[in-house]
């Protein structure tokens, strides 16, 4: 019986690693994942998934995915999702199809939620509709575990306001602890313990 995944993580916990090596895994045993990015998610080339560690491979746009009829995406064995929180509702319903009545598992990879730790709307109904939820675990520069993605400015300082959506990479964001993220230090203040608990 499939199931839907989604397995959430901050900003650098490798997340997209994760969803590249789950698609080779599959490819290895001889078989047929599609993998899936939203359109939103430009930053790597039309439809490139890419990951901080260089691993990268082509996949197909999730709003061409919702077109294509039942029967093609039954030929596929696993649909593998990267950035799911720039999905939108009817995008999770989709996904949602696939597996209860396609009987296709999909694996959704995304954030929880944004620098101001509001839900993304992908997010949201992944988290209300998921079978298993799975945190991709990463540190806080403190060492304690980050769980929230803080945006950056262009001279480090920690940014409280703006759109939602600001693609970017290890320039724009920070993954830290909600401790830090409040306190909006991403690095330990010169005269701070050796331990960062400060």
């Amino acid at each position: 019986m499939a199931k839907l995944y989604f397995r959430y993580g901050a900003m650098g916990s490798s997340k997209t690693a994760n969803a590249l090596m789950v698609d080779y895994n599959y490819e290895e045993r001889g078989k047929r994942p599609l993998l899936l990015k939203p359109r939103l998610d430009s930053r790597d080339g039309t439809a490139t998934i890419r990951s901080r560690m260089g691993l990268e491979k082509e996949a197909v746009f999730l709003e061409d995915a919702v077109a294509l009829p039942d029967e093609e995406i039954r030929r596929y064995d696993c649909l593998i999702v990267d950035e799911a929180q720039f999905a939108t509702k009817a995008q999770i319903e989709f996904l949602v199809h696939v597996v209860d009545d396609l009987d296709v598992p999909v694996i959704a990879y995304g954030l929880r939620a944004d620098f101001r730790n509001n839900l993304f709307e992908g997010s949201l109904w992944l988290l209300a509709w998921a079978d298993t939820i799975e945190e991709v675990k990463t540190v806080c520069w403190c060492g304690r575990k980050a769980t929230c993605n803080c945006r950056l400015a262009a001279d480090g300082t920690v940014v409280r306001e703006g759109a939602q959506v600001l693609l970017g990479g290890n320039d724009t964001y920070t993954a830290l602890c909600r401790k830090h993220l409040r306190l909006g230090m991403t690095g330990p203040a010169p005269d701070a313990p050796a331990d960062g608990k400060g």
